[in-house]
């Protein structure tokens, strides 16, 4: 029986040096060594994708300019050093990446959804990296632990990451979020249940989302407010 970690990957295939070709068409600079991790990462996400639904991104164009992209917009404004938790962390984007891109940074992987828990443990087995995988909520390990960023994408509406969060804003400083051209509906609807009473919710962000016709992607960054700030306007 062929286990799903070494399943054979038949229709998703790259020839050797056409993630770089993609990435430099984009504008992406990175080593040599980043570039070859990243491509093994790609190639396993692919793999598992046949069993698992893990993503609708298997041609290089559509997993550089959407998947890498949008991970590094969001690895762009975390300070070194930082303890950063990926919510939500499905395929790998963005935490997956960001730890490939950004080895400064202490990642970790956070995934409730047992079978997808599974595929980033067998990820970051195959790639030797050195970063714990959770397959728990969010909520749960920062029960436990601290971290000092936070990261998301394409895992709820704004206004339920902060609801689900909301207990919790001692134990993280940052919630860095990449979303589309609805994020100021999604603030509005924050807004409206109170949940942006004490939270300071910034734009710090924005990039070509491709499509037809193309739209707009944008970092943005979320805090508690600092004593005597008051609401955004």
């Amino acid at each position: 029986m062929v286990s799903e970690a070494n399943m054979p990957d038949e229709s998703d295939s790259a020839e050797p040096g056409e993630l770089a070709a993609t990435l430099a068409a984009h504008g992406i600079a990175l080593t040599p060594d980043q570039v070859e991790v990243l491509d093994r990462y790609r190639a396993i996400l692919w793999r598992w994708n046949e069993r698992l639904n893990l993503t609708r991104h298997t041609t290089l164009e559509k997993f550089v300019s959407r998947d890498v992209v949008d991970s590094l917009a969001l690895a762009e404004h975390i300070s070194r050093g930082r303890r950063v938790l990926d919510i939500g962390s499905g395929g790998g984007a963005p935490g997956l990446i960001i730890a490939i891109c950004r080895p400064d940074l202490r990642v970790t992987l956070c995934e409730s959804t047992q079978k997808k828990a599974r595929f980033l443990h067998s990820a970051v087995d195959e790639l030797g990296l050195q970063l714990e995988v959770f397959a728990v909520r969010a909520e749960e390990l920062l029960e436990l632990r601290t971290f000092d960023t936070l990261v998301a994408r394409a895992v709820a509406p704004t206004w339920k990451l902060l609801s689900w969060l909301a207990p919790y804003w001692s134990e993280f400083e940052e919630l860095l979020l990449v979303k589309g051209s609805s994020w100021e509906q999604e603030r509005g609807e924050a807004r409206h249940r109170g949940l942006l009473k004490q939270i300071e919710f910034r734009r710090i962000a924005s990039y070509p989302m491709p499509g037809d016709p193309p739209g707009e992607s944008v970092v943005l960054r979320i805090r508690r407010r600092r004593a005597g700030e008051t609401e955004d306007p």
